[in-house]
């Protein structure tokens, strides 16, 4: 049998050379039908941090600095949920789609105005694309839920962030009711 050596590279020569493992991703899969699932949360995720930028960067009027603030915490926590449910697709072995186009063809999101937006109109717009996400993740749920419960796990952390905000924005517009 020929000796090996090892080169300058660290590969191996002669009778002795060794195969590259193969790579040993295994576990649990996504289906197809709960990729879809997921991909469909976070299109409307991804739309909702831009949708919620557009606001932030055009909004004028009564507690402006207060909701540009307040657009930032909503920004930055759906933008983590975003990249929370992209990630747990690869680990599923899904492939998330993030890309602008995909975003603008699939999103069940109304498009935010164009311009100038006053407070107070983006503070109803924004909390209706709150509520709009919720019910995307509403309405897979189930299905999520009867294939992988700690996937639907992470969904319930995203519901329960998002209908936070949906109530803390949307009280910016309210009115105590009479009693």
């Amino acid at each position: 049998m020929a000796p090996t050596k090892k080169t300058s590279t660290g590969s191996t020569t002669g009778a002795a050379k060794r195969t590259r493992p193969q790579n040993a991703e295994g576990g649990f899969r996504a289906s197809a039908t709960m990729t879809k699932n997921l991909q469909a949360v976070l299109v409307d995720l991804i739309e909702l941090a831009l949708q919620g930028k557009q606001a932030h960067w055009n909004i004028v009027g009564t507690n402006f600095r207060d909701l540009h603030l307040q657009l930032d915490e909503v920004i930055d926590a759906t933008r983590e949920f975003a990249d929370t449910v992209a990630e747990r697709m690869r680990a599923l072995h899904a492939v998330p789609d993030g890309r602008s186009a995909t975003i603008a063809k699939a999103t069940t999101l109304p498009v935010f105005p164009q311009g100038e937006v006053l407070t107070t109109d983006a503070i109803d717009l924004i909390t209706e694309r709150i509520e709009a996400v919720v019910g995307t993740i509403r309405d897979v749920h189930d299905a999520v839920d009867d294939e992988d419960p700690t996937t639907a796990d992470i969904l319930h952390g995203v519901i329960e962030g998002l209908e936070q905000f949906a109530w803390m924005v949307s009280a910016e517009n309210r009115t105590p009711r009479s009693r």
